[in-house]
């Protein structure tokens, strides 16, 4: 008869998902995760069956932390669609604070350091990124859509290249962040996005 499990296996996923998130996939070792969690090497594997698939739904983990509140910024129908966007800046520069790895640096985007590190030979964390990518994009559609509607956003552009122009930012704020840039440069940055949006 199998022993019952004695720790909460979602605190340790999201243990092991910061793990990942502060080292990238390879540099993190089994001994760093055994660290993290809590857990000895025969509980991870026990539980998780690999480094891999704990990656996985660490990964997963990840994209459901940020999207849920993206989603709602987006989707916020009392806002006009510039402001969603606006606000939706603001609340990237935000994160880049409330998670640090130290004092100097963000931790960045698991999403975007996963593209970087696994997305060419990784099919199972490429089809991940690749279906959060169809969200994020969908939602800001949506939202500078909205904006045409209201006035609030007034660019030529058409909303495709537009959606795709505010994620490329957010990911750009993303490694900025991790490099070491400050509050004032991140702001700045988004805020030069913006004016892209009613020239």
């Amino acid at each position: 008869m199998a022993r019952p499990r004695t720790f909460d296996e979602e605190r340790a996923l999201d243990a092991a998902m910061r793990a990942f998130w502060a080292k990238g996939y390879e540099a993190t070792s089994t001994q760093d995760l055994c660290a993290a969690t809590g857990l000895g090497r025969s509980s991870i594997y026990n539980t998780f069956t690999s480094k891999h698939e704990l990656f996985r739904r660490a990964l997963n983990r990840y994209i459901d932390l940020m999207s849920v509140p993206q989603a709602e910024i987006l989707e916020d129908s009392e806002r006009p669609g510039f402001d969603r966007i606006r606000a939706l800046f603001t609340r990237i520069v935000d994160t880049e604070y409330e998670y640090r790895e130290d004092e100097e640096r963000s931790m960045g985007c698991l999403t975007v350091n996963t593209v970087v590190e696994l997305a060419r030979h990784d099919a199972e964390a490429a089809a991940l990124i690749e279906r959060d990518l169809g969200i994020r994009l969908r939602l800001l559609r949506g939202a500078i859509d909205a904006g045409r509607r209201d006035g609030t956003i007034t660019t030529h552009r058409d909303t495709e290249s537009v959606a795709r122009f505010v994620n490329a930012t957010i990911g750009g704020i993303r490694i900025s962040a991790q490099a070491g840039a400050d509050r004032a440069t991140l702001e700045s940055i988004a805020e030069t996005a913006l004016d892209a949006l009613r020239p």
